[in-house]
């Protein structure tokens, strides 16, 4: 009888064990986030998933080799142009950087309110290259920025589920296009008001390729923090992009040689400075606001 009765409380156990679980009524939604009392999100697991979910998206992965791919395209056939029609040595002039010169000018760009000197430096009548002047305009910071707002539009799209070739395509040429217009209609600017100055396209384009600067930084900082960061960070880039340009074109590009004129003259070259600033955040948004929602 103990035999059977220890059998019975052993089957008794083993169909115990073999009755399956009730589902549960909710999933566990616990390793997403950081246990907290009340069941909310530690602080800072947003701002942790966005991240995660930026660099782990494989549409947005996918749509940055694209835009990778298109934007080394881009700079190919742009470098076979400019071999065709520019003299290379003047061309090397603007791409004379270092890796401090490069730190230091990213920088001024962010904050220029405490830069004192914005003055271009001349060794025997001759300006001295930006890897010895910060103050000088160079190309290979709008050029590595154009490529990194292309990268960053991709996977932009990506993560939103609206990447494709054309879209991406369309994006990098309006951009492109944007500078162009904005230089043409600066040179168009100083021939009418017959500004004495050493300008040349190089030098405009280059200061107007610096938007991409704030480009970058306004997108980056919508993609983490939503649309709130992304206008906080327009209007701080847009206010620095147009003090800088300011107090370049006014020193730097327009010399003070320039400002001596007839007082109608003055008032023109006043004009052309500020509205090529004003010109800056409205170009920022247009090409910006549609890659963060």
């Amino acid at each position: 009888m103990a035999y059977h009765s220890g059998y019975g409380a052993h089957g008794s156990k083993h169909r115990a064990r073999a009755a399956p679980d009730p589902p549960p009524l909710f999933d566990d939604t616990s390793g997403g986030y950081s246990s907290q009392p009340g069941g909310y999100p530690a602080p800072g697991a947003d701002v942790a998933f966005n991240v995660n979910h930026l660099l782990g998206d494989p549409m947005a992965n996918m749509a940055m080799a694209y835009g990778s791919s298109i934007a080394s395209h881009g700079k190919d056939m742009m470098n076979k142009e400019l071999h065709r029609f520019v003299s290379v040595n003047k061309l090397k002039y603007f791409f004379a950087v270092d890796t401090a010169y490069v730190a230091k000018k990213l920088g001024l760009l962010v904050f220029p309110y405490t830069h004192q000197n914005w003055e271009v430096q001349y060794s025997r009548d001759v300006p001295l290259p930006p890897r010895q002047d910060l103050n000088a305009p160079d190309l290979y910071i709008p050029t590595m920025a154009f490529i990194t707002y292309v990268l960053l539009a991709g996977m932009a799209l990506g993560i939103q589920k609206r990447f494709s070739p054309e879209v991406l395509g369309l994006c990098a040429s309006t951009a492109l296009v944007w500078v162009v217009m904005e230089v043409l209609a600066l040179l168009l600017g100083v021939y009418l008001a017959t500004v004495r100055s050493d300008l040349s396209t190089f030098h405009l384009l280059a200061y107007s390729g610096y938007k991409y600067v704030g480009m970058i930084l306004s997108v980056l900082t919508g993609l983490l923090f939503g649309s709130d960061g992304y206008y906080v960070a327009l209007a701080w880039t847009s206010s620095a992009l147009m003090y800088f340009i300011v107090r370049s074109l006014r020193t730097a590009a327009l010399g003070p040689d320039s400002m001596g004129g007839p007082a109608p003259r003055q008032h023109l070259q006043l004009y052309l400075t500020l509205g090529a600033a004003a010109f800056q955040p409205l170009i920022i948004y247009w090409l910006t606001f549609h890659l963060v929602r």
